[in-house]
């Protein structure tokens, strides 16, 4: 057998074995959000944006109050992590390119964006909910924040880097200042980039259950006080799901729906 033979047979079973794995993946990632998808849209109700949880057994009811503690839980997460992030990708890029802070908080980054989100939920529980005695929508707030920052941080980091130093110098020939070069030009060009980071971090902690279960906690009731604990669609998903009720079921199927 000659060489050129025998690699041709080697890159078929390498080539073999990697589209198996590929349609085994996708199969079952189609198997679960057609089930989602079914099962969703059979649950889906007025009602359920609309009404508050019914009594434990009881038919009817909705989760309004999930959905507007979920809402308010990650627009404060976005209005903490997306100006922390962008802020420190922009020194990363722009005022610490080169040195090796740059290059360690860089990679300490990567290392917390493969942190377990529990770990992180612990370690919020630890700072912020346990000295104050109770649980809350802030602390919940806090970790899907720092969920975000390590996210968007590396992506406006490599969008600004991306972005040519000969326009910088085209604006420093203008007599521009640095900030006002990095705002009105950098910022301009790297903008589509910084926005998909944006977006793929808030993807990220949309879908976050553990966190919020040692941090905001979960509430019955419908509550928009940030100080007390307040409900989330992924934890009333995850209560629903373990649930023995058929119309919790029901609802769970619809929220994870919406969710997705």
């Amino acid at each position: 057998m000659t060489m050129q033979r025998k690699r041709k047979i080697e890159s078929f079973v390498a080539l073999s074995l990697s589209t198996i794995a590929a349609l085994f993946g996708l199969f079952w990632l189609v198997f679960i959000l057609g089930d989602v998808l079914v099962e969703g849209i059979e649950a889906l109700s007025p009602a359920l944006f609309l009404n508050d949880p019914a009594p434990p057994g009881m038919a009817g009811g909705g989760l309004r109050n999930a959905f507007v503690g979920q809402l308010m839980i990650t627009f404060f997460a976005t209005l903490i992590g997306v100006p922390v992030g962008v802020l420190g990708g922009t020194f990363l890029a722009e005022y610490a390119r080169g040195r090796k802070i740059a290059r360690m908080i860089s990679i300490l980054s990567d290392i917390m964006v493969s942190v377990p989100s529990i770990v992180i939920g612990t370690f919020i529980y630890a700072i912020l909910v346990k000295p104050v005695g109770h649980f809350n929508g802030w602390a919940g707030a806090v970790a899907l924040a720092i969920i975000m920052i390590p996210v968007v941080l590396r992506t406006t980091e490599d969008m600004l880097s991306l972005v040519p130093w000969t326009l910088r110098e085209a604006a420093f020939a203008l007599g521009a200042p640095y900030y006002k070069v990095i705002i009105q030009v950098v910022y301009r060009g790297a903008a589509a980039g910084i926005l998909t980071g944006i977006l793929l971090s808030i993807a990220r902690v949309a879908g976050e259950t553990a966190p919020l279960l040692f941090t905001s906690f979960n509430n019955s009731y419908f509550s928009m006080n940030m100080n007390e604990p307040i409900a989330s669609l992924t934890v009333s998903i995850f209560q629903y799901a373990m649930g023995p009720y058929d119309t919790w079921h029901a609802q769970a199927w619809a929220a994870s729906l919406m969710i997705t």
